[in-house]
């Protein structure tokens, strides 16, 4: 299904690449989640707006997300990928010179602020400007594209490289390919006719935890993560979405979903007794806001998907059933603010708690 390889295959060199990767991508997750999630937060309060949570049976598999945008809160699209994408691939990941992140081309962006000390190593990960750097982009539509910064060989160095990367890849085709990897057809998604090809279609939408009528973001998010699959590398695509009010993370591990969500006193108490914490040390590192009545945290679920979603162990094919889940939850956390880098993520099972 995927063709990357695990750590200890790799060589010694590729080791120090992954490892690399995977120390920039936890680098990452907080970036995206203090833009997507707590700035969000912070957009609703400066409105005097109630900030609308996500309710506990949106985070259920096949569940419908209300389809309502709201303006206050970010969107993102962002695919960083372990090496760099070959050019081949430009046909459906839309990468050219003209959005490359260049001065020339940065300057057509009308809401990107330049820095007074703009560089060219701006784009690079080891720069402690880039954070600021993905964030003044992170709102232009489309998707960023972080990856290995091919230029120099001898060196595992990562860069945002292009803006405004369109994927252009077609559901048919990604539904197809996820359906041939699962061995629900041989060759062609049409091969059983048009309503198995449909379900099919629609499972794909549930095997990236997406409603068939998910939004433009999401979508693309789905078909992005199938498509780089194809690729001898790891990848990971994430996705901030003002209907959902969440921010995903697809990558070989599986789907991870963050959003905010409300505790009272009494479900604080509890938490602090359960995992021996003083109220006040969990308020300062893992809530974003103390309320009158409790507080806001930061709630995070992890997906996996059952055999049905997986390949055959005997790789023979076999018959899709529409009525068996693609996607089931796997854990659930509540995770410390990202400046409480000491504190571990704590587990805190929601949302088969809650009535709906």
């Amino acid at each position: 299904m995927s063709i990357w390889t695990y750590r200890e295959e790799l060589s010694r060199q590729n080791k120090i690449r992954r490892s690399l990767y995977e120390l920039l991508r936890d680098e990452l997750d907080h970036v995206l989640i203090q833009y997507s999630l707590i700035d969000s937060y912070q957009n609703f309060l400066n409105h005097n707006t109630p900030y609308p949570f996500v309710e506990m049976r949106e985070l259920k598999p096949r569940a419908i997300i209300p389809d309502i945008e709201y303006e206050l809160h970010n969107n993102l699209l962002v695919l960083f990928l372990e090496d760099s994408i070959p050019n081949i691939h430009k046909k459906y990941i839309r990468f050219f010179d003209d959005n490359k992140t260049t001065k020339e081309n940065l300057l057509k962006i009308r809401h990107f602020q330049f820095h007074k000390k703009y560089r060219h190593n701006l784009k690079l990960f080891e720069s402690p400007q880039f954070c600021w750097f993905v964030r003044g982009l992170l709102p232009v539509d489309y998707a960023l594209l972080i990856q290995r910064d091919s230029t120099i060989k001898a060196k595992n160095r990562y860069a945002l490289t292009h803006f405004h990367v369109r994927i252009d890849w077609p559901i048919s085709e990604a539904a197809e390919y996820l359906a041939r990897s699962l061995r629900y057809i041989h060759k062609d998604l049409y091969e059983k006719g048009e309503d198995y090809a449909e379900n099919l279609q629609k499972k794909f939408f549930e095997y990236y935890g997406l409603h068939p009528l998910a939004g433009g973001r999401r979508t693309a998010a789905s078909i992005a993560a199938q498509y780089l699959k194809q690729l001898p590398f790891i990848s990971t695509v994430y996705v901030g979405s003002s209907e959902s009010r969440s921010l995903s993370k697809i990558s070989e591990r599986g789907q991870t979903r963050y959003v905010l969500i409300k505790l009272d006193e009494s479900e604080i108490t509890n938490i602090c007794k359960t995992h021996l914490i003083k109220e006040a040390t969990f308020a300062k590192s893992y809530l974003i806001d103390k309320t009158n009545d409790g507080g806001v945290a930061i709630f995070q679920t992890t997906y996996s998907h059952p055999v049905h979603a997986q390949p055959p162990d005997d790789g023979k094919l076999r018959e899709l059933n529409s009525e068996y889940y693609w996607l089931t939850v796997n854990s659930q956390h509540l995770i410390p603010l990202p400046e409480a880098w000491e504190k571990s993520p704590l587990p805190y099972s929601k949302i088969y708690s809650v009535s709906g």
